[in-house]
């Protein structure tokens, strides 16, 4: 989260290609499955033909950076973000959408406060409200961008961020943090019970966790580094996020140096899990480069995530499978630039995801779900 910026600015991701782990060959991330599915207005690429998970697959958006679309514990809507200009917002907004929309030619009802800057909204369990970041009681203007420092990419993590929770009408009914700090990432339990989410208040990038209401808050993870981008498990037991964890001197001496400047660099990010009381942490992935936007499977024993590991100049991003025992990876998109932030139906049928096809060789990233098939 902090994520549209990486949609914009993919190819300032750099590094070396790392191996796969010991477990995996290269030659196991590839499988054949049907024909090459088009878009029949624009004749461009839907489905790639060894993407053997997809059928039915549809565009949610056509224009500006849309990402992170959330289901409604129904299944029955999604809010996403969007900065689409078309839509009269200078900076990420959220949107709300009836699961079976499309918005070609039409808008979707803005239900933040259309101030400041906003992240990662997550509907809660009644289906009347949400939750989302936002900055607006610092300033009600977009705050500034940075997108790379000294030549190398980074996030901003503003201060400014709080936790709100909001009506499906746009209407502020609570604040849940309001700590001196970035508090931002918030998503919530499929038990409808925690929220969880990413806080500076240690003076580092922690995980904590907290009732709906925002009370019997608890950290969760202590290790330097930036600890982001956290999803529950479906039965509510397991977190699995994304962490940036530098090591040599050099690594923790840049490491804090940007984030006294409140920007982190996220090239180099692998995949945690842990129980939700934060025991048991261990490393899933060890694979290099970014590995980020990480999403239980439905069965609870997988995880679904984006990756360019496999890539030479920082692109493209694919979205990869793993088990949690961090075996068995398989790749499941074939795009050649930004495949990312999935996230699987309630009931598992359907997956949303974030995505630069079909966008007629632009910037724009807009959003598709697709039925799933295992």
């Amino acid at each position: 989260m902090k994520i549209l910026y990486a949609i914009i600015m993919v190819s300032f991701f750099v590094g070396c290609k790392n191996e796969v782990n010991s477990s995996t060959s290269l030659g196991d991330l590839t499988e054949k499955t049907s024909a090459l599915v088009l878009d029949p207005e624009t004749n461009d690429t839907l489905i790639y033909p060894e993407e053997k998970h997809f059928k039915n697959i549809r565009q949610v958006t056509f224009g500006g950076d849309n990402a992170e679309a959330y289901w409604s514990f129904d299944d029955s809507q999604l809010v996403f973000q969007s900065n689409n200009k078309d839509w009269s917002v200078n900076c990420d907004q959220m949107f709300l959408m009836d699961a079976d929309e499309t918005f070609r030619d039409s808008q979707p009802p803005m239900i933040s406060t259309g101030k400041g800057r906003t992240t990662c909204s997550y509907f809660l369990p009644d289906g009347e409200h949400i939750v989302y970041g936002s900055t607006h009681l610092k300033d009600e203007n977009c705050p500034e961008t940075p997108l790379k420092k000294e030549g190398k990419y980074v996030w901003p993590i503003y201060e400014s961020y709080d936790i709100f929770v909001a009506d499906l009408k746009g209407n502020i009914t609570a604040q849940l943090t309001d700590e001196p700090g970035y508090d931002a990432e918030a998503t919530v339990s499929p038990k409808g019970d925690k929220i969880v989410f990413t806080s500076m208040r240690s003076g580092d990038l922690e995980l904590y966790t907290m009732d709906i209401d925002g009370k019997n808050v608890k950290q969760i993870t202590n290790e330097l580094g930036y600890d982001g981008g956290a999803f529950f498990s479906p039965d509510g037991s397991k977190l699995i996020f994304r962490s940036s964890r530098p090591k040599t001197e050099a690594e923790i001496q840049e490491y804090k140096d940007l984030l006294s400047q409140g920007l982190v660099q996220p090239t180099e990010m692998e995949l945690y899990i842990c129980n939700a009381d934060g025991s048991e942490l261990r490393q899933l992935t060890h694979l290099g480069n970014a590995n980020w936007a990480p999403f239980f499977h439905p069965s609870g024993e997988k995880i679904l995530f984006s990756s360019n590991f496999e890539a030479e100049r920082g692109f493209p991003f694919n979205l990869y499978l793993i088990d949690l025992d961090g075996k068995n990876l398989e790749r499941v998109t074939h795009g050649r630039t930004f495949d990312a932030f999935p996230v699987f139906s309630n009931d598992g049928k359907h997956l949303a995801f974030s995505s630069n096809r079909n966008n007629g060789g632009g910037h724009d990233t807009n959003l598709f779900i697709a039925e799933w098939q295992d």
